[in-house]
């Protein structure tokens, strides 16, 4: 039987959330392509083989990244299309308009320099190890992953201190979102967010990504740049904070990783490479649509119906190798491939490295205090995200004041 004639599988809900695995390897039974649900009522196809998923994203002769028709077939209020919607940026469109896009993109993150972007990291981080230091314990996902690059992103976008917050809420209820009112609701407030913000920086401009973006060669509009905001915030934030704390989760579960605090082979980078090979944060993604009906992989898809790419599974495909850490990293998709790969993968590498090495030389002594297998994940079908990581250590008090002078 084809898979396209079996029943789709749910990708929203508690049990996908706990154990995605299992999911996936349900999927692979139905061949390289199986059809899934991301809300109830929205059906879509995943690519869950790596071949497979190589082949899509490859081939921009056959596959669009343009929605728009997909759209037409969806209620206004659907739960995912605030993720999936079309957009003038380069997630969503193909050939001179994508790399237009993109193009400003890369440019803006060029203005920052590696160095300078460790020291924002290590100030984000610092600030908010401080919080919490003195306590004893904390939840390194609501109190460090989350606010890490929430802080170095406003930094760099040249966002208000006291604005800070306003954008937690958003990014994480659009991912996770199943319910027409709650992604209404994360999508106006995401927009007015970066509306505000992109207003500001017209009236006064500052060494920042969206002054940077307003000023750029290609000369994008003010609703271009507002979308290349809104896609850099989301893209900076969520998966980032998911690959600190899914990595920091696997370092403090594992000796080989929790001896490498004091000095053994295994390090932060090592951990990053795992959680993107194993648990990538962002876990099915990749939005594609045929410009015509295919017959992909053994599986007929019609003109634009909505192709999504398993980061997650393509990655975990059996090889007949040994789980765990690898010395090469593993193969694996987690910044896709081809022309709409990840353009600014080096940055997202060194903040969440240098966040895990900030805490982890200052609270030397993390301890979960529940067994890893016992940790809580957030629903929904783009993500692979922790929804807590409690820890303990030992207080660290608060650096005494200088002496007057």
């Amino acid at each position: 039987m084809s898979p396209y004639l079996r029943p789709p599988i749910p990708l929203y809900g508690a049990d996908f959330a706990a154990d995605p695995q299992t999911v996936y390897a349900a999927l692979r039974r139905y061949g390289q392509v199986a059809p899934v649900e991301l809300a109830p009522g929205v059906g879509a196809y995943l690519v869950v083989g790596y071949r497979a998923a190589l082949d899509l994203l490859h081939d921009t002769a056959t596959w669009s990244k343009d929605s728009r028709v997909w759209q037409q077939s969806l209620p206004p209020d659907c739960p995912v299309l605030p993720m999936l919607m079309w957009r003038p940026n380069p997630l969503s469109n193909d050939g001179p308009a994508h790399q237009r896009y993109r193009q400003a993109i890369i440019d803006a993150f060029a203005m920052i320099e590696p160095h300078e972007l460790r020291a924002g990291t290590a100030r984000a981080a610092d600030t908010l190890i401080r919080r919490f230091a003195a306590t004893g314990s904390a939840d390194l996902v609501a109190d460090y992953a989350r606010p890490v690059p929430l802080l170095l992103f406003n930094q760099l976008c040249g966002v208000p201190e006291e604005h800070h917050d306003r954008l937690v809420a958003p990014l994480a209820a659009m991912v996770e979102a199943t319910s027409p009112d709650q992604a209404n609701r994360a999508g106006a407030d995401f927009l007015a967010y970066v509306t505000e913000l992109v207003a500001r920086k017209q009236r006064h401009r500052g060494p920042d990504l969206v002054s940077w973006l307003l000023d750029h060669p290609a000369g994008l509009s003010t609703e271009e740049v507002a979308d290349q905001v809104l896609l850099t915030l989301a893209a900076g934030n969520e998966p980032t904070a998911n690959l600190i704390s899914n990595a920091l989760s696997r370092m403090l579960s594992d000796d080989r990783y929790y001896s490498s605090l004091a000095g053994g082979a295994l390090t932060a980078w090592d951990a990053v490479h795992d959680v993107l090979r194993n648990e990538p944060p962002m876990a099915n993604f990749g939005a594609h649509f045929p410009r015509h009906a295919v017959d992909f992989h053994g599986v007929r898809i019609e003109a634009h119906e909505l192709v999504l790419v398993s980061y997650a599974a393509a990655n975990t495909t059996p090889d007949g190798l040994p789980p765990g850490p690898r010395t090469d990293g593993g193969a694996h998709l987690a910044w896709s491939a081809g022309p709409h790969a990840c353009p600014v993968k080096n940055p997202a590498l060194l903040i969440a490295t240098t966040a895990i090495e900030q805490l982890t030389s200052q609270l030397c002594d993390l301890e979960l205090t529940i067994p890893r297998n016992q940790l809580p994940w957030r629903p929904g079908p783009f993500h692979t995200a922790l929804a807590h990581l409690p820890v303990t250590f030992t207080p660290v008090p608060p650096e005494p004041a200088p002496w007057p002078r």
